[in-house]
């Protein structure tokens, strides 16, 4: 995926009214206690205690600051150490994505989070099918700040949950891929994905405030002035099942369409194949929806028709 800037989601989500975006926390800030000191010795399934970067132009040695069977972060020298949200945050955001959309690991259950503080603005994520991350499920976040990641509250939070959300469409049900991030793009997913996430781990405050802004969003694909999250995602998600038609989507996406012997997906969905496999997951035909959303080019209908054809086994 590609990296994106920290600084008021340009880039990112687009938002020109946002002051300030990213990743959250339940409660925010760093409330939770350091964790213990690690024994001297690790025992022989832990995680590396310093990790040589060496993709894009990430070339830091970064040091562990904690891990446990769920989760390992690792921090750049300047990263303050007295930063411990995300050692709850992320776990608590791994472990409710994996219970939601499947598992999304091969043998290592980890979650691998690198942060930076003072360089490498934005952030992007890594699978555990990916040889140039060390064949690891990572989030590598940055911030231009020199001070960045202290308060682990608005888009500390949102910047970290939207790169697991990556993790989640390029990995779930064992797939590898994510046919529709080229209908999509880098963040009109992570717009449901987020909210689901605050609503999930009853982070009520972090929701509204999400849920706010993203209403307001307004974006220039596949047509001028579409709201994503108003318009497609949110009443799809209130109206049909919450989490449970996100996770269909792609659970039916990993049973029906096509992929290679490794479960890579062949290809990319059109927007008709797009439009009824959410369908299917909603269990309702949501081409009216997708009217209000995207409007319905002529090339849609055909493209929709043949999509029914082609994927009998997606009903509704």
């Amino acid at each position: 995926m590609k990296r994106f800037p920290i600084n008021l989601y340009t880039g990112l989500l687009l938002l020109p009214l946002l002051l300030a975006a990213g990743c959250k926390k339940s409660g925010g800030g760093n409330n939770n206690p350091p964790p213990a000191n690690p024994p001297a010795t690790d025992p022989p399934d832990a995680p590396i205690k310093t990790w040589q970067e060496h993709w894009f132009e990430h070339k830091q040695l970064v040091s562990r600051v904690y891990y446990d069977t769920v989760l390992a972060v690792y921090y750049d020298n300047e990263v303050s150490r007295t930063i411990t949200w995300p050692f709850t945050f992320l776990k608590e955001v791994w472990l409710y994505s994996n219970a939601t959309y499947g598992k999304l690991y091969s043998s290592d259950k980890r979650l691998y989070a690198i942060y930076h503080a003072g360089k490498y603005g934005g952030g992007h994520p890594a699978y555990y099918y990916d040889a140039g991350h060390d064949n690891k499920n990572v989030i590598d976040c940055g911030s231009n700040a020199a001070n960045g990641w202290i308060t682990g509250t608005a888009n500390d939070l949102d910047l970290s949950a939207h790169e697991i959300g990556h993790i989640v469409e390029s990995t779930t049900h064992g797939t590898r891929g994510s046919p529709a991030f080229s209908l999509w793009k880098d963040s009109k997913w992570m717009e449901i994905y987020i909210y689901d996430i605050y609503k999930g781990l009853k982070m009520e405050a972090d929701a509204t405030r999400w849920f706010n802004m993203m209403m307001g969003t307004t974006d220039n694909f596949p047509a001028a002035n579409t709201q994503w999250f108003k318009n497609w995602f949110y009443p799809i998600y209130d109206k049909y099942g919450g989490n449970k038609v996100l996770s269909k989507f792609f659970s039916l996406l990993a049973a029906h369409f096509p992929k290679n012997g490794e479960g890579r997906y062949s290809r990319d969905l059109n927007w008709g194949e797009f439009i009824h496999f959410w369908s299917g997951a909603a269990g309702a035909n949501l081409k009216a929806q997708a009217t209000i959303a995207f409007g319905w080019p002529a090339d849609w209908e055909t493209q929709f028709s043949k999509a029914k054809t082609d994927f009998p086994g997606v009903t509704y």
